[in-house]
């Protein structure tokens, strides 16, 4: 009997494989047995699907910063900054003390003339190779204003007819533009310029070569230089951001002026 029930299963087990050889569908339920932790694989793309951590989701307003810094160094470029700053008469300005007709005359040519007996002649005062470096942004705590950091570089060459190349120095200045949102009388949304200044103590003056000894010739120069440099790139600076921030994209500025009246943070702080 049991000879028998063991040919009747065989049996069975042979016209299955043979039917799915054959291509012909099974019964129901009378598949195969599958070994364990091996069932079919899922179509492609049909997986189970993950579970998403809400920290790799990517913030939208990440991306505003940077258009922002974008724009106004754009802005700041094409507004033709770096030839402004080469063109500033710095020579002429040095000369009417910004107004003291004694001061800075007396104050640099003169110091230089006793420095050095030879220089009994007009000094000229350039500024070339104007640098725009990379702009910086922060956000006030209370999320609703903003602070560009704009980072200049140039030289200053000091040269008489004489002598020719007296001295070349290597400045470097930062202007500190605050930047606000308002509406005005028609509920439309605006970015303006509030405070714009050169950050103290940003000012850097580095002697990149010159006729030696004239240390006493760099004192001076160096001083009056601090006393009047950064007022002058501040004035020229300061109005071309201002001009920028109402000429930029109108969906950036609502974008960002949306989260600055609501103090939302959307600066991403490196």
């Amino acid at each position: 009997m049991f000879l028998v029930e063991s040919l009747v299963v065989l049996c069975g087990l042979l016209a299955q494989s043979s039917a799915q050889l054959a291509g012909l569908p099974l019964p129901l339920g009378q598949g195969l047995p599958l070994p364990l932790d091996q069932g079919l694989p899922l179509p492609l793309d049909q997986g189970l699907p993950l579970a998403v951590t809400p920290d790799l989701l990517s913030n939208p307003t990440d991306h505003l910063s940077g258009s922002f810094t974008d724009a106004l160094s754009g802005g700041l470029l094409s507004g033709g900054l770096l030839g402004i700053l080469e063109n500033i008469p710095l020579l002429d300005i040095l000369k009417s003390g910004g107004g003291n007709t004694n001061g800075l005359v007396g104050g640099l040519l003169g110091k230089l003339t006793s420095s050095i007996p030879l220089l009994n002649n007009i000094l000229d005062i350039k500024i070339t190779d104007p640098q725009l470096l990379e702009l910086g942004l922060v956000q006030s705590p209370d999320g609703h204003r903003l602070y560009v950091t704009i980072p200049l570089g140039l030289t200053l060459k000091l040269n008489t007819p004489m002598v020719g190349s007296l001295l070349k120095l290597a400045v470097k200045l930062n202007i500190t533009a605050e930047v606000l949102a308002v509406k005005d009388n028609q509920g439309k949304i605006h970015l303006v310029l509030g405070d714009c200044t050169h950050s103290p103590g940003s000012l850097q003056i580095t002697l990149l070569n010159g006729v030696t000894p004239l240390q006493s010739v760099l004192d001076n120069l160096t001083g009056i230089l601090t006393k009047v440099l950064p007022d002058l790139v501040q004035g020229k600076v300061c109005p071309l951001v201002n001009g920028i921030l109402s000429h930029l994209d109108v969906t950036l500025v609502h974008d960002i002026a949306e989260l600055l009246i609501h103090g939302l943070q959307f600066v991403i702080k490196v």
